[in-house]
């Protein structure tokens, strides 16, 4: 269960979070994304769209509420405010960089060196 407010989730580095966090967040990044891009005229502006600020502001503040803090976040953040430049995907590439927790597979037993054959 994710835990929205939840201050200490939200102020931790961006280290590797779980799958789920990072399907959920990835599902919020490519609503935006395909919100700016299919109401291109009313984010057009950039950053003196205030549509397109609230809307910027609202991902971001989600972001971090899933994934947690990372400097890449500011980053996406900034390159949305470039007019222009928001056409680009941002927050889905912000998302797609961030490291998820894979399971490991176990190594195979390796055989000793010492044995006669």
């Amino acid at each position: 269960m994710l835990r929205w407010f939840d201050m200490k989730l939200a102020l931790r580095p961006t280290t590797a979070v779980s799958p789920t966090r990072k399907r959920i967040a990835l599902a919020i990044a490519a609503f935006a994304d395909a919100v700016q891009l299919g109401l291109f005229p009313v984010f057009a502006e950039g950053a003196l769209a205030i549509p397109d600020d609230a809307l910027d502001a609202l991902v971001a503040a989600l972001l971090v509420a899933t994934l947690g803090w990372s400097w890449r976040l500011s980053l996406a953040l900034g390159a949305e405010l470039v007019p222009g430049l928001a056409l680009f995907p941002t927050w889905t590439a912000f998302v797609l960089m961030v490291r998820s927790e894979e399971p490991v597979p176990a190594l195979p037993a390796v055989a000793s060196a010492g044995t006669p054959s």
